[in-house]
């Protein structure tokens, strides 16, 4: 099983993202910085997903990143999964802050449950194929649509979708070209998937949050 220990957003200013990720969600070291000047265009076909308890929390995280400096791509509203809403970083990122629960049964804070990676793809059986055989275990899988690996005690969990579904849940184009601007960090060693997204040992350099 290879779990993921660090996610490693690469961003023009390190410094300016560590004070965003404090203050918008309060990540500690499952979220690592590096600076970089790759280009990179439109949608970067991956999204960072926030799963909290309650509605309230939903809207506190999104509040939070808002004061921060984010942008709305999608207002927080219910729908038939729960309640949840999407904002992009300063630095480009897109993140999706959700939650399963319809009503609030507590006060409202900035804790979240889960982070989780879901990554764009373009064939989702190769994709699928793939990480199954660098020892990811399936935990679920919707046709070619979605995938969704076990995490066991990794901090990290780590989903597949179809790039343009990933994209028009996001609430952006599904355009977008030059560098992912992410690095996965495991220790099952560097590689570098169908789509192009690398993974790195978890204990290459980076500036933490």
């Amino acid at each position: 099983m290879t779990n993921i220990e660090s996610i490693t957003l690469e961003v023009a200013d390190p410094t300016a993202a560590a004070h965003f990720y404090s203050a918008a969600f309060g990540l500690d070291t499952r979220l690592r910085l590096r600076a970089t000047a790759a280009p990179t265009t439109g949608f970067r076909g991956f999204t960072l997903s926030l799963t909290t308890s309650r509605p309230g929390n939903v809207d506190a995280l999104i509040n939070a990143a808002l004061e921060a400096g984010a942008t709305t791509l999608k207002p927080a509203t219910k729908s038939i999964w729960g309640y949840g809403g999407t904002v992009q970083a300063p630095d480009g990122t897109v993140w999706k802050v959700a939650t399963s629960a319809k009503k609030d049964t507590g006060p409202a804070t900035k804790e979240f449950d889960e982070l989780v990676l879901l990554l764009g793809v373009e064939d989702m059986a190769a994709s699928k194929r793939f990480y199954v055989e660098h020892g990811l275990t399936v935990a679920k899988s919707f046709a070619r649509m979605y995938v969704e690996f076990a995490a066991d005690s990794g901090p990290v969990k780590l989903g597949l979708y179809r790039r343009r579904a990933l994209a028009k849940d996001a609430g952006v184009t599904p355009e977008g070209t030059g560098a992912h601007r992410i690095a996965i960090g495991a220790a099952a060693g560097a590689f570098t998937d169908p789509d192009g997204y690398a993974w790195e040992p978890s204990s290459s350099p980076a500036l933490t949050v």
